[in-house]
């Protein structure tokens, strides 16, 4: 079937229920391609944690921990938390291989509601939040290179972010290996940058600059403890992007384990990050920390203008970098969700041509552009804390709940089951925590997932309206269809 022979009318009538139609014949294949090799899979992982977080959170968790050794404890905790949850989510992701992640997993065990309103916190917060937050580092990180003892222009950090997010989401739409080529190569050059700050670090050890690791002023409050979690957690935000993309890895028997070992390689980012950080605090004092913006060039500034120059220009690389990652793996999850009937049809459709969800990219970088007139970057980081991890909390559940429920069906081992009780106890000891000492931030958050339930109603009426009436939904469907030449995905012979 060529283009010219694709009918819309067809297709734009099959997205509403009753009226489905066949799509392309199933030799076509259009649909999510797998073309991500394993190697792939690991920068995809990587390159997604490692962002913008470890050159910038520093001074969120300093401020609310009051020590450099305190801090440093948190982001060792950070990590372990982190490599429970990736555990816990591999072992997820060997039972239930669907695209989307934890959203599949959550409507797997707990049906339809649940599962809506995790979608909910994800596409409409959590996702194009955090985007948001990687696209304005990227802007900052680029301009500062040029305004090294000033901010850069507001509107200069707002149209630089806006046309990268604009990029990447026309990278992502217009081929996948173009993304993980995109993906690969810049997680290389934000290791890099690491490397060249941890090795500054140690020679500022080997040269007696320890006098700033005390835990003098250290906080006692524990509710402020908590929120420097968030901070902490933010930079290792990331470790379940693999599971959003099951459906395109080459081989997901042989690939999809190595979800399972990225508790070993998150083990490395915790490595990585805590030695980053002691770098920080051999060269600048808790008083600096507090002052500076992105601490990163904090640190490099103490030595050389054009050392500041080099690493901001690599942590712009490391932030743009991960951006892709984040809307390579978060398009799936609108995907995933618009297949499942819980999100507008349009957005389970494919390009015909460049096989990619051009739909879901296009409506993910819009959200994310949305957010960036917000640039005070720890608010957007506090606000998404309690309703990322409070999610990621409950899909991680599933393990217990599916192995009592369906036992024959779902057997995990008992480390997994521990594990998940062990982490959402501590996603809910958190979220309390972080309520009781910044009940605006983090209470935004949740009250954005609590919208989520009235939406799932009023998204279930809406479609009974439609199912009931003529109205003007297939005909944009249609009309969008004809403007992106998408259709609705084929399914694989052996599906």
């Amino acid at each position: 079937m060529t283009l010219l022979e694709t009918n819309f009318e067809e297709i734009a009538l099959s997205t509403q229920p009753g009226n489905e139609v066949p799509g392309p014949p199933a030799d076509d294949g259009v649909r999510l391609q797998p073309e991500m090799s394993r190697l792939n899979g690991v920068t995809v992982i990587v390159g997604s944690v490692i962002g913008c977080g470890i050159f910038v959170s520093l001074p969120g968790v300093l401020e609310r921990t009051g020590s450099f050794n305190l801090a440093l404890i948190v982001w060792l905790l950070s990590g372990l938390f982190s490599m429970t949850g990736a555990y816990c989510y591999a072992e997820l992701g060997k039972m239930i291989r669907t695209t989307g992640g934890d959203y599949g997993c959550t409507k797997t065990a707990f049906g339809p509601f649940l599962a809506f309103i995790r979608l909910w916190v994800e596409c409409i917060i959590v996702r194009p939040c955090s985007q948001a937050i990687l696209a304005l580092a990227f802007a900052v990180f680029i301009l500062k290179s040029i305004y090294l003892e000033s901010d850069p222009p507001y509107v200069s950090v707002i149209l630089l972010a806006t046309c990268c997010i604009c990029f990447l989401a026309f990278i992502n739409c217009w081929d996948v290996k173009w993304s993980t080529f995109v993906q690969d190569y810049f997680t290389y050059a934000k290791l890099l940058a690491l490397a060249i700050i941890i090795l500054t670090g140690v020679y500022q050890l080997a040269t007696g600059h320890t006098y700033y690791f005390t835990f003098e002023n250290t906080e006692t409050d524990k509710p402020q403890i908590a929120l420097s979690f968030y901070a902490c957690l933010f930079a290792y935000n990331g470790w379940n992007n693999l599971n959003f993309i099951i459906e395109e890895l080459k081989d997901p028997v042989r690939d999809l384990p190595l979800n399972r070992d990225s508790t070993l390689s998150l083990l490395g980012v915790t490595i990585v990050y805590l030695l980053a950080n002691v770098a920080y605090c051999t060269t600048l004092s808790p008083a600096d920390v507090l002052a500076s913006g992105p601490v990163a060039l904090t640190f490099t500034s103490k030595f050389n203008g054009i050392f500041t120059r080099i690493i901001a220009f690599f942590v712009a690389i490391s932030s743009f970098g991960a951006l892709n990652g984040s809307i390579l793996t978060s398009s799936r999850l609108f995907y995933a969700g618009a297949l499942e009937g819980q999100m507008p049809k349009i957005l389970s459709m494919i390009q015909v041509s460049r096989m990619t969800p051009t739909p879901a990219v296009i409506v993910l970088a819009l959200l994310s552009i949305c957010y960036l007139p917000v640039t005070n970057i720890d608010l957007l980081i506090i606000t998404i804390g309690s309703a990322t991890w409070l999610s990621i909390g409950l899909a991680v559940c599933c393990i217990p709940y599916l192995g009592l429920t369906q036992p024959n069906k779902y057997r995990f081992n008992l480390l997994a089951i521990v594990c998940s009780i062990i982490f959402f106890l501590a996603t809910l000891i958190l979220t309390v925590l972080a309520l009781i000492a910044n009940p605006w931030q983090t209470g935004l958050g949740l009250i954005i997932m609590l919208t989520g339930v009235p939406v799932y109603f009023g998204v279930r009426w809406i479609l009974y309206c439609i199912n009931r009436c003529d109205c003007a939904i297939p005909k944009i469907t249609k009309f969008l269809q004809k403007i992106l030449v998408v259709v609705t995905p084929t399914q694989p012979e052996n599906a």
